[in-house]
């Protein structure tokens, strides 16, 4: 066993990884300096200087722990003293069966939070190259949207070419602007999730007609252009466009963010309406609600034209409108130990959307782990992989390659293979022995079969994350 290392881990990017692996260390006694380049540098999808900015969506998505692989990775994180899962409890608001927060309220806590922490030193300034040598240390948690200085130094020393591929941003709208004698409150089959009542979306309804004039409208709208050298970026399917989404075909918006499946339009003498475009609160006063689905790079006067088409949103005000980013990402199984080093320089730890991981909350949760990871070490212990049978086990084997076939002790790399952003899912875990029979041993099939293969790959992950927790991994109790 080394001995303790009492100098600072140097952490770089204040977003959710970066922000979630300075609590891991700090409830841990290590010091912790966290680089932010925010406001001395700003990006082009943030609009604050506050840590844990949340740029796209308020929501972390579902938070049913049994039926769904990010609601387990909510629980796995509760279970191990997350920051982000904390003070995203303590600030949600009402989003049906998801977990969604009041993104600023969400980010003023764990800033403060971090800030208020005696072994957590904030330094606004940008670290354009590779960190200096002294700092034997380091995360670089700087997110899909490195500062280009940074990315170029980081593929210089990897010798690989950085990865990369578009996002988009949903629109935001003023709640009191929405025409609500058109529009209705209610969850898709009434379902209440985290802090709501079961009417937690605003839904404007169209009909055929006005549903293949939207579509018409937002294939001939007129969109950001791109640069040369980004024509050959793809695009995340998780966060796709929807004029992108409308290209593949005129049903699929219908059966995509527009589907109107589990509404009801309680409006007298209304029909059933052939889709529906839902609005999710934003903020918790209630008056702010993002459009749910609607990335767009239409150009702004685009959308104010093509999105008052939409029932309801006639008259509609935007507090934000939609955006188009390029996000970086490298090449984790080719260049990443599984304690997330980079191989050729294993001072050099990295977490987050930087390592391929996809969406806010499995972002945080490679932060937790790299956050674990350094601190044993940066106290001279070993610390143990989370069991492969656990959430964040799971992604990170898909992120660090833990899942190929074995590397021989003497490669300097994992063999080759396609890689692209992915986020947590029940087909990342291993399988199980046998979920398609129920307690009475009758044969499960269909939907019946889907969701007991869930429930057991869930109550598995727990009891593993419990032991691992039990055989020397503590959890940090919250205060």
């Amino acid at each position: 066993m080394s001995s303790p290392n009492f100098e600072p881990v140097h952490i770089i990017g204040g977003g959710l990884a970066g922000c979630e692996a300075a609590w891991q260390l700090a409830a841990r006694g290590v010091a912790v300096t966290l680089h932010e380049m925010r406001p001395i540098r700003q990006t082009a999808a943030h609009k604050s200087d506050a840590l844990a900015e949340l740029v796209c969506s308020n929501s972390l998505r579902s938070d049913d722990k049994e039926h769904s692989a990010v609601g387990l990775l909510h629980e796995e994180m509760r279970r191990l003293g997350s920051l982000v899962l904390r003070t995203a409890d303590a600030n949600q608001v009402p989003a049906g069966g998801a977990l969604a927060v009041d993104r600023e309220a969400f980010a003023a806590a764990v800033s403060a939070a971090l800030a208020e922490h005696p072994l957590v030193d904030i330094q606004r300034h940008e670290v354009a190259a590779l960190p200096p040598a002294q700092w034997s240390n380091v995360i670089v948690a700087t997110g899909p949207l490195t500062s280009p200085a940074l990315a170029d130094a980081i593929a210089e020393r990897t010798d690989q070419n950085a990865l990369a591929f578009f996002d988009a941003i949903a629109p935001i709208v003023y709640r009191d602007s929405i025409n609500m004698s058109v529009a209705w409150l209610q969850s898709r089959y009434d379902k209440a999730g985290p802090g709501g009542t079961g009417a937690d979306y605003i839904n404007c309804p169209l009909t055929r007609e006005q549903y293949n004039t939207f579509v018409a409208a937002l294939l001939a709208g007129e969109k950001v252009d791109f640069h040369d050298w980004e024509t050959v970026t793809p695009y995340f399917d998780g966060c796709l466009p929807i004029e992108v989404m409308a290209q593949r075909g005129c049903e699929t918006l219908r059966h995509g963010p527009m589907k109107p499946f589990g509404l009801t339009n309680p409006h007298p003498g209304t029909a059933k309406p052939y889709a529906v475009v839902q609005l999710r609160q934003d903020n918790r006063l209630g008056t702010l609600f993002n459009m749910v689905g609607f990335q767009t790079k239409l150009k702004h006067g685009e959308q104010l034209r093509i999105l008052r088409t939409i029932p309801g949103l006639e008259h509609v005000e935007f507090a934000r409108l939609g955006g188009l980013h390029r996000n970086t990402f490298i090449n984790a199984p080719a260049l990443l130990d599984p304690m997330l080093r980079l191989r050729v320089e294993p001072r050099l730890r990295f977490a987050g959307q930087i390592t391929g991981c996809e969406g806010y909350v499995e972002s945080a949760a490679i932060g937790l782990l790299a956050g674990v990871f350094a601190a044993a070490e940066q106290k001279g212990e070993q610390p143990l992989l989370p069991p492969p049978t656990t959430a964040h086990g799971a992604l990170l084997a898909h992120i660090t390659g833990g899942h190929l076939e074995a590397v021989p002790s003497d490669a300097a790399t994992p063999p080759a293979r396609s890689y692209q952003p992915m986020n947590v899912n029940f087909g990342l875990f291993p399988p199980l022995a046998d979920a398609t029979r129920s307690e009475s041993s009758k044969r499960l099939r269909g939907t019946e079969k889907s969701l007991a293969k869930r429930r057991s790959l869930s109550t598995r992950a727990l009891a593993d994350l419990d032991a691992w927790i039990a055989g020397g991994f503590h959890a940090v109790a919250a205060e």
